[in-house]
């Protein structure tokens, strides 16, 4: 068995207040989406790694509206590497958990970090900085029920240090904690596998054993380069980048890739395909309930 029991979509904030969040679970609920991430930083609600109490307490009223299954997306920009702001990020990221415990969410995305090239002089004790700060957070979480999904990223500046999806499953390994489980991101490691010339297939074979959380969407695996658009639909119509495209919309073997992985008990398949393929949002929800079942 995948192991896989719940699927559904990304929700966030347009502008950074509850209203456009609420658009957005209103639509999702109308479509019948059972499960939800909600990307909490998109909303103004933690100011100085302090929770804003009247907002939190619009978000759960907000929340209780909707019959969802919750989970949070924390910090987009969330990197334990980094020794200048690590601090800033793990107090953040602690008041992230409490706010998931109000929404009754149990899983906190927490991305991977980096390096960039000028950082010479940290790249020794990165991966040390990551696991410590990894544990604490997991420790912070604990009593709360939250289990952290440690998210592969891509290499997005020539010469950054970045760990490889298999290396983020030795992280998850190594930190070796209960509420520690890695989170494969299948169109991150597409194109950081084509970045770096290795078999996108083994990466996320890697990964699986200790994996409690998915982020699907499809792609092409092509980094994006020096290329910037000046519409992201251009991105989409070479295929470049980080695409977040509907199922079927790229070259991913989804069937494929479902019928060999087994992952972590309780693994919830998230789709990060948001409000701009509404449309198409539908069929993408068909596609992911028959890769839950794809044995």
């Amino acid at each position: 068995m995948s192991n896989i029991i719940a699927t559904g979509f990304n929700a966030s904030s347009e502008d950074g207040e509850l209203f456009s969040l609420e658009a957005d679970l209103r639509a999702l609920a109308d479509m019948g989406v059972d499960t939800v991430e909600i990307g909490l930083t998109s909303v103004d609600i933690i100011s100085g790694v302090r929770i804003m109490e009247e907002r939190a307490k619009r978000l759960g009223a907000l929340t209780t509206q909707f019959d969802f299954r919750y989970t949070v997306h924390g910090l987009v920009s969330s990197n334990f590497m980094d020794p200048a702001t690590v601090g800033y990020q793990l107090a953040a990221a602690k008041a992230l958990v409490e706010l998931c415990d109000r929404i009754d969410a149990r899983i906190i995305v927490q991305h991977g970090g980096s390096l960039s090239a000028e950082q010479v002089h940290d790249r020794a004790n990165a991966d040390v900085r990551e696991r410590e700060a990894l544990t604490e957070l997991a420790d912070f979480a604990r009593p709360y029920g939250v289990r952290v999904a440690f998210e592969n990223i891509f290499t997005t500046a020539f010469g950054q240090y970045r760990q490889t999806p298999s290396e983020i499953a030795e992280t998850v390994k190594a930190v070796n904690h209960p509420n520690v489980v890695a989170l494969i991101d299948f169109g991150h490691a597409y194109i950081e596998s084509t970045f770096r010339g290795l078999d996108f297939r083994e990466q996320i074979r890697a990964m699986a054993p200790v994996t409690g959380h998915l982020h699907v969407h499809d792609g092409f695996g092509r980094p994006q380069g020096h290329y910037q658009p000046y519409h992201p639909q251009e991105n989409t119509a070479m295929g470049i980048g980080d695409l977040h495209m509907p199922l079927g919309w790229g070259d991913i073997a989804w069937e494929e890739i479902f019928a060999e992985l087994d992952f972590l008990p309780d693994t919830i398949l998230m789709m990060e395909i948001g409000r701009r393929y509404r449309s198409e949002q539908p069929d993408s929800l068909q596609r992911a309930k028959a890769l839950m079942t794809a044995r």
